[in-house]
């Protein structure tokens, strides 16, 4: 029976190191990532996460590169923690994945103020119990307050800036 033999160097494979961010360098590397270039930053999450980056848009990379950023400089979330959440999620939905899908009412609170400038002019609007006031008239959709200030049809989320483009989990 022969004996295999050792891999050499180039043949062994390790898992890819990650540096460690120094706490001083932590807020000079959050301000780079908005002025950053797409490309800078897909490099940076290559460097960071030792994998390709996901096809999102540019301010989901700047979001997770800070958090990661921040995790690799004053360390992440205690094992305590990360199961404590899971168990809090278990309790939540029973680990059916079918429920974690839906969508809650991820309406504002009442009395919430949403402020948006369009053309020059600011115009308000209070979240209210059952829908929403925007110049002393009641409306049931921000989709509809929108279009009502626009003449054009809107997403009313998008418009006052409550939901970005990127698709949720």
């Amino acid at each position: 029976m022969s004996r295999p033999t050792p891999l050499n160097a180039s043949e062994r494979t390790s898992p890819p190191t990650i540096a460690a961010i120094l706490p001083a360098d932590v807020l000079g590397r959050l301000a780079t990532l908005k002025t950053a270039a797409t490309v800078d930053l897909k490099d940076q999450w290559r460097s960071l996460f030792a994998a390709e980056p996901p096809p999102y848009n540019r301010r989901f990379l700047e979001s997770r590169l800070a958090y990661r950023i921040q995790e690799l400089a004053y360390g992440g979330l205690k094992p305590e923690t990360i199961q404590r959440l899971e168990v809090l999620g278990e309790q939540l939905d029973g680990g059916n994945i079918t429920v974690r899908r839906i969508r809650g009412n991820d309406k504002p609170i009442a009395g919430t103020q949403l402020i948006r400038e369009y053309q020059g002019v600011e115009h308000r609007v209070t979240v209210r119990q059952d829908g929403y006031e925007y110049g002393g008239r009641p409306y049931a959709s921000l989709s509809a307050i929108a279009r009502a200030i626009t003449g054009t049809r809107w997403n009313g989320w998008t418009f006052f800036g409550i939901k970005s483009n990127r698709g949720r989990a």
